[in-house]
């Protein structure tokens, strides 16, 4: 991993607080000092105190750079820090080929820009359709469905997209329509190994990390929202092949996993509650009436909430007129609400508080900003998310910034600045680190 920190721009919505207030920060201070007090050589230090101190840092930057101190330090603690909290997300910004095989990802914790050397995912070929539980969802020309760790480097193959349910053939000779599908209504259409890549699936949401402790790598299931035709598939681990939700059909926008269940939720608000865990799974829907009639909607877990986000968005075009092909979005606003299970019904919410929710093709999830110096609550943090409308942006037209519910203002995400004279493909996408 190369990090180049001299050039990253500096994230700083206000300033940094001068007092300690975590108390993991004062246990850290108090054996510092007494490392001090003992003036010993620093890499001849208890095994006991090495872990002690470890185990105080709580942001995988710093676990790294106390690793890198010298051999000792290294060789003392694991190199998996599998006590950290849930991480401040990092970037990861749009390929361009001067990147060659690598991904370029910002990390606002540490203030620098990574460059992973990833070549299953840095390619012009290559789709980067999301991530969830910090593993990318990789597309590519051929059937493979690819869960790609980007700081571990471990790859999971998911069923490939020619054992869905709706595609009857693949065939590599059928040069341009290699897919024969069958649509909603039953009509048969064939589509190329790009369009496949493109346009079939539009994002995939894990249950939990694959490889996490709790799971043991053996529990967790994806969940694919698919393009066409607008319902919902899903795998466990070990599938050879995708499951469709029948009773799930309805036009999808995002799904999340809240409390042992799937949440998805249409353009109208309608939540269906997916149990997957069973031999027989089962789907429930409901029908709330609501007033927003947004461009998109997002499902949010924060702090045990259900959380629905709606996005609000304006077309602009390169040129004077309105019928060119050179379009692009722009965010406007956003609307908060909450799932309120007595009714059911949504509730508005005019304020998050501490929290920061971070939506695009990521899962979205939530964080608190007082554990992230630096940060701003009561705040969306949003990337581009309409794959259908904004992927071939070519020259880097993408729609992200930083949304504050308190005054409806964007500011824009310092970390990436527009070069008109690059062409890149694929949007930002959030991606938590996870070197577990």
């Amino acid at each position: 991993m190369v990090s180049i920190e001299r050039d990253a721009p500096k994230f700083r919505p206000f300033p940094k607080s001068s007092c300690v207030s975590n108390p993991r920060e004062f246990e850290f201070l108090h054996l510092i000092w007494k490392i001090v007090e003992m003036a010993v050589d620093w890499t001849q230090l208890p095994q006991e105190l090495f872990e002690s101190i470890s185990k105080c840092l709580t942001i995988y930057a710093d676990y790294l750079r106390f690793r890198a101190v010298c051999h000792s330090w290294r060789s003392s603690v694991s190199n998996i820090p599998r006590h950290l909290p849930p991480q401040l997300p990092w970037l990861m910004l749009p390929y361009t080929q001067s990147l060659q095989s690598h991904l370029a990802f910002f990390d606002f914790s540490a203030q620098s820009l990574h460059l992973l050397e990833l070549p299953e995912a840095a390619s012009h070929r290559k789709r980067r359709c999301g991530s969830s539980h910090g593993w990318l969802v990789i597309l590519g020309e051929t059937p493979e469905v690819l869960l790609l760790n980007p700081l571990t480097r471990s790859k999971i193959h998911l069923p490939p997209l020619s054992t869905f349910p709706y595609v009857l053939s693949f065939n590599y000779s059928e040069v341009g329509k290699e897919y024969e599908l069958r649509g909603t209504f039953g009509a048969i259409h064939r589509l190329g190994l790009r369009e496949m890549r493109d346009s079939f699936i539009k994002k995939v949401v894990l249950s939990s990390s694959p490889q996490s402790d709790n799971n043991n790598n053996k529990n967790y299931i994806a969940l694919a929202i698919l393009l066409q035709p607008d319902i919902l598939a899903y795998c466990k681990n070990g599938d050879q092949s995708w499951t469709l939700l029948h009773s799930a059909t309805f036009f999808c926008e995002d799904v999340i996993y809240h409390k042992d269940l799937f949440y998805a939720v249409d353009k109208q608000g309608a939540i269906a509650v997916c149990d997957l865990h069973s031999g027989s799974p089962s789907v429930s829907i409901t029908r709330m009436p609501i007033e927003s009639r947004s461009d998109m909607r997002y499902l949010v877990n924060s702090e045990d909430e259900l959380l629905m986000v709606t996005r609000y968005v304006e077309l602009h075009y390169d040129d004077i007129s309105p019928y060119s092909l050179n379009a692009f979005y722009k965010t406007v606003r956003f609307e908060v609400f909450r799932m309120v299970w007595s009714g059911p019904q949504w509730e508005k919410v005019t304020s998050l508080g501490d929290r920061m929710l971070f939506i695009g093709q990521n899962s979205s999830f939530s964080l608190p900003a007082s554990d992230f110096p630096g940060c701003l609550g009561n705040c969306i943090y949003f990337t581009d998310d309409d794959c259908e409308f904004n992927l071939d942006s070519d020259f880097g037209e993408y729609d992200l910034g930083i949304f504050k519910i308190c005054d409806g203002s964007i500011e824009p995400l310092p970390c990436y600045q527009r070069n008109p004279h690059s062409q890149v493909h694929g949007p930002p996408i959030w991606v938590t680190p996870n070197p577990c």
